[in-house]
């Protein structure tokens, strides 16, 4: 995952928020990173992972959600991290906003490297 901008400056989550819309990226630790377009693989297993938690869940009477990407996540109080994990399985609906949520159970990351 390569740098979109210069190393040298901390972006915060409203530079990430201010991005252009076709633009994809992700915020860690105040750094800016490009997202790659998934292969048709990695979107393959997304499906099948996503699919077979949310048969779980709905086996076991669950109240968690399963999001796919994208869906930015806040995973640090102090705004440094704004991540697009591939699945996102969130079970308290407080923590869902409009346009992200704060990481509640647990997110999916998958990596094309083979």
């Amino acid at each position: 995952m390569p740098l979109l901008r210069e190393k040298t400056k901390t972006y915060t989550a409203e530079d990430y928020w201010n991005l252009p819309e076709d633009c994809h990226a992700e915020l860690i630790d105040g750094s800016l990173y490009d997202m790659v377009s998934p292969s048709p693989f990695h979107q393959e297993l997304v499906m099948e992972i996503s699919a077979t938690i949310r048969q779980y869940i709905k086996d076991h009477d669950g109240k968690c959600k399963v999001y796919p990407a994208p869906l930015a996540v806040n995973l640090r109080a102090d705004d440094s991290t704004w991540v697009e994990p591939d699945i996102s399985v969130v079970c308290d609906k407080n923590k869902i906003t409009v346009p992200s949520h704060t990481f509640d159970s647990f997110i999916i990351k998958i990596s094309d490297l083979v």
